[in-house]
């Protein structure tokens, strides 16, 4: 497949057509972006896609509008901006394209679209108020993308197009960085995974570095753990596992002897040479060796046991 035009509306720009433009000139990079709502531009050829413009939606002659009476809207009833059109129908492509790996293509796809693309068709179809951010509702990514448009009164006639091009460089590293975020969770949920099984009935669990573990914990049910041990540049760090993912509460805190101390008072109160620091919070602490950050993690879940079980007794 090929395009030798992308072919969006003129005058003032929305999240939505920038977004997929994001996507598509990744797919297509020599073809021009061609901004008309001129009819010998907006009508379907084989040179060419058009989006968000052209009042109709066919994926067969590559036109994808959604301001036309009978507009596609999801499964699910909720409508479809350009954008959610142009990711339906490129999003896998798009993917492969930048190097995501072919077993996390499908996850992702279906994770950007509900976290990021049904966001930007709900607010363009006026389904979704920027105003249920609250104080944030400027900040959302659509009323940021806007903010770049040029002032009312000026008259330079290539403003617009300028403005979008500067808009559009702005919405490529905002797609790029989301997705790559989310592949990196699917990275790390692996080898979270497989360090789980290494661990066994083990309290305690070791990565071979810094990386989102929550979700891969809750996945494998592995409900027995309470801390997690990793190298962080030069240091090692024993880690509290949150019970929530909305919320600071932990399975397990740090020892209280230890909260706010460094160096060697925390030595003295720990009793590991190489402790370094533990937050005030006790939901981070941090040492010189792996030894000595492993057997901070054993005094911690040997505590935290002690904790639960008279907890449990003291109960009524």
């Amino acid at each position: 497949m090929t395009a030798e035009f992308l072919v969006t509306h003129s005058g003032g720009f929305h999240a939505d057509e920038l977004l997929s433009s994001v996507i598509l000139t990744r797919l297509f990079p020599q073809a021009k972006i061609i901004r008309s709502r001129s009819p010998e531009w907006i009508t379907p050829a084989s040179d060419r896609i058009i989006y968000d413009v052209g009042g109709a939606y066919d994926a067969q002659t590559r036109i994808f509008d959604h301001h036309q009476r009978g507009a596609p809207l999801r499964e699910d009833g909720q409508p479809y901006s350009s954008f959610g059109l142009v990711w339906k129908h490129f999003g896998r492509d798009y993917m492969a394209a930048s190097g995501i790996s072919d077993t996390h293509i499908e996850a992702l796809h279906a994770s950007f679209d509900a976290s990021f693309v049904l966001p930007i068709d709900l607010t363009d179809n006026g389904a979704l108020s920027p105003s249920t951010a609250g104080q944030l509702s400027t900040l959302t990514l659509p009323s940021l993308l806007e903010t770049l448009k040029p002032s009312f009164d000026n008259s330079d006639p290539e403003a617009d197009d300028r403005a979008f091009h500067h808009a559009l460089s702005i919405a490529r590293s905002f797609v790029e960085a989301n997705i790559e975020k989310k592949a990196a969770k699917l990275r790390a949920e692996a080898l979270v995974l497989k360090a789980i099984d290494a661990t066994g009935e083990g309290r305690v669990l070791e990565l071979p570095l810094g990386m989102p573990f929550r979700p891969a914990i809750v996945k494998a049910g592995a409900d027995h753990l309470l801390f997690v041990v990793h190298p962080r540049d030069k240091d090692w760090c024993v880690t509290g596992i949150r019970r929530a993912d909305d919320g600071f509460e932990l399975r397990a805190d740090l020892p209280a002897a230890w909260g706010g101390l460094t160096d060697a008072d925390l030595e003295a109160a720990c009793g590991v040479e190489g402790a370094t620091f533990c937050h005030n919070g006790r939901f981070i602490a941090a040492a010189k060796s792996r030894a000595a950050a492993l057997e901070m993690a054993d005094i911690a879940v040997k505590t935290a046991l002690i904790d639960a079980a008279t907890s449990a007794t003291a109960a009524p």
